[in-house]
């Protein structure tokens, strides 16, 4: 099986492996938002949602909840700095794994969330907080990854951008073409089918991390870690081996 998965995270991309990544991601993000908001009470991947309640807040006088939001806004944009810096460094040293490496601490932090979940429960007043930073800075991480390795052309966190897409793409395939039979209306049906395998595989992870959460608590998270490791374990195995027999 990690041969199939060779091309999914290397430096050398193709459409198809873009896409394969981009619904894999897709379905982890889903699953981690819908997981995470069930442990901590908060969707961690909506920017959009946050920028607004941190505005409220402040116009209300909740200083302490803008302080919050702020934080949570601060830690999905180190998550996209933490992705821009660890690949430009890798893609300069010519490492097979440069795309693979964010996902790789993406791993490792949710295994933390996984494994540590009890004293998340324990420590609320402590836990919770910065376990929604932890959250919000693998939102970052993750997709900031697809967004540099498709050029900006798939977005795994969060559905405003691919529902739109998908209306815009809907609404030119339901289009009567009948005054003008030479400048056509085509809906671009590639573009439907990637926007619709996106949406659709956040919607089945949402589904898998809300009932892995609900029946297993935080532990489920811990199969979505091994996913993201299957995917980079063979980019960052070629790395290892060049540098152990460089020539």
């Amino acid at each position: 099986m990690i041969p199939l998965l060779h091309g999914w995270t290397t430096v050398q991309r193709s459409a198809k492996t873009n896409l394969r990544l981009g619904a894999t991601l897709c379905f982890v993000a889903g699953a981690t938002n819908a997981g995470g908001f069930l442990a901590v009470g908060q969707y961690t991947s909506h920017m959009t949602g946050i920028v607004s309640s941190l505005m409220d807040d402040v116009v209300l006088g909740n200083f302490a909840l803008a302080a919050a939001a702020l934080a949570s806004l601060l830690a999905f944009v180190a998550g996209a700095m933490t992705t821009a810096w660890m690949v430009n460094w890798a893609l300069r040293r010519q490492l097979h794994s440069a795309y693979g490496r964010p996902l790789l601490l993406e791993a490792v932090l949710l295994l933390v969330f996984g494994l540590f979940g009890v004293a998340i429960a324990d420590m609320a007043s402590i836990a919770v907080p910065a376990t929604v930073l932890i959250l919000c800075y693998i939102m970052g991480l993750q997709n900031a990854v697809i967004t540099k390795i498709s050029h900006a052309e798939i977005r795994t966190t969060h559905l405003t951008g691919l529902l739109t897409d998908l209306g815009i793409e809907l609404g030119k395939l339901m289009y009567v073409n009948r005054l003008d039979r030479q400048n056509k209306v085509h809906a671009d049906r590639s573009r439907l089918k990637i926007q619709s395998t996106l949406i659709g595989c956040f919607c089945i992870g949402a589904l898998a991390g809300a009932m892995g959460f609900k029946h297993f608590g935080y532990i489920a998270t811990v199969p979505l870690a091994l996913l993201l490791v299957l995917l980079v374990l063979r980019p960052v195995l070629d790395d290892a081996k060049r540098w152990i027999h460089p020539h």
